[in-house]
């Protein structure tokens, strides 16, 4: 049986297309923007900031591939990129034997902490200075709730195969 087809109205239309257009645009201008002013691809500094968040700087490789919804082997030709560059290493879990982490280096974390004031300006300049702070919270409980709703749906598995 078929299920009829929910069409968006123009007003659903209008939204969701602006939506993209503000997350197209912002993560393009971002990403030109982080290369451009510190040299640092969205790819490295989505990991850096990763491995930044963890106290001790490091995460298995496929707990990292998850959080950034990246590919496994996407992951692991990334991390061997940024291994020769000195960003990171990986440093092998002798505890289980089931795979890597991802440990940042000094080198790894001088590139964010040069690279994340000017990517936070940039964040503040086209973004955060122009929502009030009703709309940032209403923007921060909309997005978490379909992020909820994104995790829970069984048709999205949220786990990369390993």
């Amino acid at each position: 049986m078929e299920q009829e087809v929910r069409w968006l109205t123009a007003d659903e239309q209008h939204a969701w297309r602006a939506f993209l257009r503000l997350h197209d645009r912002l993560r393009g201008h971002l990403t030109r923007q982080l290369q451009a002013e510190s040299n640092v691809s969205a790819a490295d500094f989505g990991v850096l900031v990763e491995l930044t968040d963890r106290p001790e700087g490091r995460q298995r490789i496929l707990d990292l591939a998850r959080s950034l919804e990246w590919e496994k082997s996407r992951m692991s030709h990334h991390i061997a990129r940024m291994v020769k560059r000195g960003l990171v290493v990986r440093d092998e879990c002798l505890e289980d034997g089931r795979g890597a982490f991802v440990v940042i280096t000094d080198e790894g974390r001088r590139m964010i902490e040069a690279a994340a004031p000017r990517h936070v300006e940039a964040v503040r300049a086209l973004f955060l200075d122009h929502v009030t702070p009703a709309e940032l919270r209403v923007l921060a409980e909309v997005s978490e709730r379909v992020v909820r709703k994104i995790d829970e749906a069984p048709e999205c598995p949220t786990a990369l195969p390993e």
